[in-house]
This record gives structure tokens, sequence and C-alpha cells, in this order.
């Protein structure tokens, strides 16, 4: 393996303008290819296919075709001193209620019903109005096959339901679709502008010249463009979910970045060294590109445990963000090394020297981070136990977890639409978009009848079922609704109505909204261990076979362990618990739970990329000779600036999220904020060398089966004097310009 990665650093030197010059073009192409994505994403994905609650509305759409009556409700507030009989104020919303599907043939497909009558849609005043006469409301249907197509038209006419000189709010399911779809790319946009700036601040900061500060941003921007053609593909085999793109983009550019950075860091270090440039891009492609490619494999691993899950939203997440990674790993692993061949010592040109000063003459590991891995060595227990001691707090408040599902809650309190959802929801509480559904396959109306009955006693009913009609489509099919007293409590209701004994022959499904959210929350609750377990299973087989022992993919389980733990502590605290919910604009609810399983995902997959560069620089120095506390000191201190700058990065890049209107954005951007906080200092740079001193030489035990196997087919660090080392890439003969 270690000849494998030699050579593939000596053929990107040779083949460098080629190299450049094909993936550049295909990872350009690929963006144009994914311009235009957000017309192809869909608010779809949530529900688990398999559940109860899916296989009703797959029946009852069948059946009744697809349900529209929620898609728009736009609310009409009487003026002061008048009703909504008025004449006048009815005929101005009546002649604009005609107009709307004459005007939007393609993206309109009717008015279902109102207050008043229409052309086509019914009248039904007392369906449509409050009893005090003061509002009433208007149903209308967006066109579309799908609620892909129905959110791309309603995109196209969302300014078109006010009416100049009355008081209306436009709620219903699309319109909190588009409200969400509207703040996701705002959040894209506000990457772009705050993030990516900040980043190439950091970088010349850092590196000390504006070329090497460049090099990761191009990786990272070719990386986003990439992703954005490979979620356009996937749009053609899957609904992709309007959230997946945004945090697709966010975690690409940000591995992307990080990759350049250790890749261009160790390429200035080999030139330091005193290599020349073919010798520089091979050391640095055998070193910091083989940990780049265990690292993304390691990403790749956490994130495909996703897959388990059967929502469409994790499925279509986990396909973005492999393919992403992997684009990120493979820039970093040929534009780049290809660039700094073509580059060569020019790496540095366009800098200052005063911020490089001390690169090269001063004894890295006698800097901070040595020094400090040094004390922490000599205090080891004690540093452990108070770690230990402070993470176990930061998990506490966890055991207040709780799932939910997606809603207008989820924008700020001041969002227009969700205080037209949740007026709508006031005045009209047995209309309520999210009901409670009933779906029945019977050719005995009897029986139909008699389940109705003993539905109606259901616990938290807002009001009776309403009375069973024929399914145009299909004449065995009854679908009936009711609303909920309390949509976030209805586990009793769903229970109870799942519970009723039906006649022989008769076939009974619970759905509508509630019972989709109850049902995802069962499936997560079902197959996270799994998840968990062959997020663990893989990541240290991995580890095993990079590093050699048993214990390091053990302790570095139980740090990552420790580090999600803390961090899904301190999101409960705030996005749960509520503390600095009027700072941060949101209202405090149970998180969704298809969220948590992300947040896992990210965070257990970055905090072993950070093990894993970490580690590396530790084994290599173990490898020439050093003993255990000094190969942690030097590893330490080695990788100690580069991976703080890379968690640095990382949170500028997640920071920008920070500061969505969403709270589902908040609650990632934040998560990943705490978990690089506590990974890059309290975990990585604290307590694995506290513990390693604890260890001693058991750090690096396995078993002779085991250490045989490594040494033969291991894929770790290798000292850099053997062949295929300093000595072979000293005298490379590639010529480099």
């Amino acid at each position: 393996m270690f000849a494998q990665f030699a050579r593939w650093g000596d053929r990107v030197v040779r083949w460098r303008f080629a190299v450049i010059g094909v993936l550049v073009a295909g990872l350009l192409g690929l963006g144009s290819y994914g311009l235009g994505l957000g017309a192809h994403l869909s608010a779809d994905g949530w529900a688990d296919p398999n559940s109860e609650s899916a296989q009703a509305l797959a029946i009852k759409d069948a059946a009744y075709g697809r349900d529209r009556t929620a898609d728009v409700v736009v609310v009409y507030n009487a003026p002061d001193g008048k009703t909504v009989d008025d004449p006048e104020f009815g005929r101005a919303i009546v002649e604009h209620l005609d107009s709307l599907p004459r005007v939007y043939p393609d993206e309109i497909a009717k008015v279902n019903g109102a207050y008043w009558q229409t052309e086509t849609g019914v009248a039904q005043p007392s369906l449509f109005a409050t009893t005090d006469k003061k509002h009433a409301f208007a149903s209308v249907a967006i066109a579309g096959e799908d609620n892909t197509h129905a959110a791309r038209n309603f995109r196209k006419v969302k300014d078109a339901f006010a009416i100049p000189g009355i008081d209306t709010q436009v709620a219903g399911g699309q319109a909190v679709a588009g409200a969400l779809s509207d703040s996701m790319v705002e959040d894209q946009q506000r990457m772009e502008l705050i993030a990516i700036p900040a980043v190439a601040v950091l970088l010349f900061i850092l590196f000390g010249g504006l070329v090497a500060a460049v090099l990761p941003l191009f990786i990272g921007a070719l990386t986003v463009l990439g992703a954005w053609g490979i979620v356009r593909v996937l749009t053609h085999f899957t609904e992709v979910n309007t959230f997946v793109s945004p945090v697709v983009s966010m975690i690409g550019l940000g591995l992307a970045i990080d990759y350049g950075l250790f890749i261009v860091s160790r390429f200035r270090e080999e030139l330091d060294g005193g290599h020349d440039v073919a010798a520089a891009v091979r050391r640095s492609v055998l070193t910091a590109g083989r940990t780049v490619l265990y690292s993304a494999i390691i990403v790749i691993a956490a994130t495909g445990a996703i897959l388990v899950f059967p929502q469409g939203f994790l499925k279509s997440f986990a396909f973005g963000t492999i393919a992403t990674v992997a684009l990120a790993a493979l820039s970093a692993l040929t534009i780049l090394p290809a660039l700094l061949a073509v580059l060569g010592r020019r790496v540095d040109m366009l800098g200052f020297a005063r911020l490089r000063a001390g690169r090269a003459d001063t004894r890295i590991e006698d800097g901070f981070w040595g020094r400090s891995a040094g004390w922490v060595m000599k205090h080891p227990r004690a540093v452990a136990i108070a770690l230990l001691l402070g993470l176990i707090v930061l998990m506490f408040p966890a055991h207040n977890l709780s799932f939910g599902n997606i809603t207008e809650r989820y924008l700020p309190p001041d969002n227009p639409t969700r205080l037209a959802q949740e007026r709508f929801d006031e005045l009209f509480p047995l209309r309520k978009s999210d009901p409670i559904q009933l779906v029945m396959i019977s050719d005995d109306t009897d029986a139909v009848g008699a389940i109705r009955t003993v539905a109606n006693s259901a616990p938290g009913l807002a009001g009776e079922f309403d009375v069973p009609s024929g399914a145009p489509l299909r004449a065995d099919v009854f679908s009936i609704d009711a609303a909920l007293v309390d949509n976030k409590n209805a586990d009793a209701t769903i229970d109870y109505l799942r519970s009723i004994d039906v006649p022989e022959g008769t076939t009974l499904l619970v759905g509508g909204p509630p019972a989709v959210q109850k049902d995802s929350i069962d499936a997560l609750l079902r197959l996270m261990p799994w998840m968990l377990s062959l997020v663990l299973a893989v990541t240290s087989a991995l580890l095993v076979l990079m590093f050699g022992s048993l214990v390091l993919p053990l302790k570095a389980a139980l740090m990552n362990v420790l580090g999600l733990g803390a961090t899904l502590g301190i999101l409960t605290w705030i996005f749960i618990d509520g503390h600095g919910a009027g700072l941060l604009g949101f209202t405090p609810q149970p998180i969704m739970s298809l969220t948590l399983v992300l947040i896992t995902a990210i965070i257990y997959g970055l905090s072993t990329d950070y093990e894993v560069f970490l580690l590396a620089r530790m084994v290599e120095a173990r490898g020439r000779g050093a003993s255990t506390e000094d190969a942690v000191r030097i590893g330490t201190a080695q990788s100690g600036r580069i991976v703080t700058a890379a968690a640095v990065i990382l949170l500028v890049v997640t920071g920008a999220f920070a500061f969505s209107d969403l709270v589902m954005m908040q609650y990632i951007a934040y998560g990943m904020i705490a978990a690089l906080f506590i990974d890059a200092t309290i975990l990585r740079m604290l307590l694995v060398p506290a513990v390693m001193a604890l260890l001693g030489d058991r750090c690096w035990w396995a078993p002779s089966w085991l250490r045989r196997g490594h040494r033969r087919f291991g894929l770790g660090e290798s000292p850099l004097d053997e062949p295929g080392g300093s000595t072979a890439a000293t005298r490379s003969k590639v010529p480099v310009s």
C-alpha cells in the first residue's frame, strides 16, 4: 500500500497538467449541471415508507387522487365594523379567486372551496367562516402530480394570493414548505457571502501567503460545485429534500478545505525539510494524503450507516454526503498535489514573511501544543478525572431529549407564514391541515359506519370524524378525518385507533401527519441501535487497519461517545429546555427525530476524523522509535495547530448556519459548533494525551496475529525512511517545472 501511494504521488506529478485540466473541467461541468437545483428539491421524504401511515396515504391518494385541500389556505379578515358578508368585500375576493386558475393555469389547479361561490369551488359558509363572520378562508389547489412539482409551482405563484386593500394571510402545506425552502436558500447564500471570505482570511493568517491560502479554498469551491451536480443527479432517482442540499454543501466545503489544509501544510513542511518539489509532493501524498483518504472513508462509513433508516430524506442525505466527501478526497488527492507540483516553492508567493517566520527553524514540539501535552502527561489522572466529570455534567440535560415533527414552528416566531398558519389553526380548529386520518377498505358500509362510531370515542379528538364517503376511483375505500386537540401528544389517540377490532373482510389503517410522526419516531428508536453498532464496528475496524492496535480504536470510540453525549446535552439544554430561545429567535420544542440521526452521524464521523489526524502523527513518531510519551507529545505538537485550524475553519463554515431562521439548521449548526469545540480542544488535545499517558505502552497493544496481519496488510503511517519513503522520494527523477 505504501508503494501504491508513492507511485500515485509520482503519477500526479508527472501528469499534473492533464490531472488539473480533466478534473477541474469535470467538476465545473457538474457544477453547471447543478445550477437551478432548488427547482428539483422536495418537501417530502420525512415518512417511513414501510409504515402503516405511509400505506394509508398511498391507498388514499390512489383512490381519491392527491389531496390538495390543504395546499394553500387564504384567510380573509373583514375590516373593522364589517363582516365577510359585506357585498363589496366578498365581490373583490371572488373576482380574485376566479382569476387565479385563469391567470396561472399551469400552477393553480382550482379553488377547492370558499365561503363564497367561485367558478371552480363550492361555497360552504358553515365550514369556511368563523361564527362571528369576521374571518373566512378559501382552499386553493396547487397543480402537480407530486409534492416536488407542486412545490415548484407554488414558488411561481406565492405572491399571487394578496388582494390590495384586503387583509389576507396565506397558510397551508405548500406555503409552509415554501417558507422553509426560502430560508434554506438564504442560508446557502449566507454561507457563500460570510463563511467563505472569513475562511479565506483565516487561511491567509495560517499560511502567511495568498497563494497557499487560495489552494484549499479552490478545492472547497470545486467540491461544492460538484456536490450540486451530484445532488441534482440524485433527484432523478429519489426525492431529495430541500434541507439536503445546504447541509451537504456545508459538509463538503468544510471537509474539502480541511483536507486541502492538511496536504498544503504537509507539503510546505516537507519543503522546509530540504526536499525537492517532487519529493515533497510524494511525501505529502504518502503521509497526509493517506490520512485524508482514511478520514474520508471513515466519514463515509459513519454517514453510510444512515442508510439503515427507510426515510427518503435520510437516504438522499446519505447518498449526497457520501458522494460529496468522496469528491472532496478525490480533489485533495489529485488536483491539489498536481497544483502543488506546478507551483513548487511559489506556493509561498504573495505573502508576509513575518507570518511565516519560525516555520522551519523552531522545534515544533517545544511550542504551545507540545508544552500543553507535556503538562497534561505530568498530571494525567487529575486531568482525565476533571474532564470526564465535566463531560458527564454536559451530558445530563440529554435526559430531556424529545422528538417531534417539522412544522411551521421551525420558522421564526415572527415569520408571516408561521403567523398565518397559527392564526388559521386558532380560528378554525376543526379544519387543521394535520388531522388524524382513517383509511378503511371494505365492501360493507355498515362496518365502516361502526368503525367510525368507535373511533369517535378516541381520546384527544377536537371533534368527531367526518361522515365517510366512497372514493371516486375505488368504491371499497373510505377515508375520514378528525382534528386533534394537541397534535404533539397524539400517541394515545393513535394507539386507541390502532387497537379497534374491525370486522372480518375490513382493513383499517391509521394515517395523517400525527401518525406519520409517530411511525417515523418509532422507526428511529427501533433502528438507531443498529446504526450506532454499524458505525462503531466499521470505524473501529478501519482504525485497527490503520494503526494496528486494538486499544486505540476502543479509546477513540469512548472519546466519540463522550463528545456526542456532551453535544446532545448542550443541544437539549438550548433547543428543548429553551435556554437562549429569545436571543436565538426560536421556539423551544421537541427536535425532529431525523435531525438527531444526522447530527449523530456527522459528529461521530468528524470526531473520528480528527482522531485519525492526531493519531497518525503519533504513530509516525512511534514508527521512528519514539517512546509512548514522546510520540504523544510530538504527535500532539505537530497536529495540534493544524487540527485546531481545521476545526476553526469548519466552525466558521457551519457557523454561518447558526444565523439561520430555521430551528432545524440552528440545531445542526450549534451541534457541530459544540462538537468541534469539544473535540478539538477538550478531547483531542487534553483528554487523549491524559488517557494515553495513563495507558502507556498498552496503547499499542494488539494480539500477535493482528500484528502480523497489520504488517502485511495494514495501511497505517510508514516510517518515511523506509522504501517508498524519504530516500525513494528524494531520489525521484520525476521532473517538476
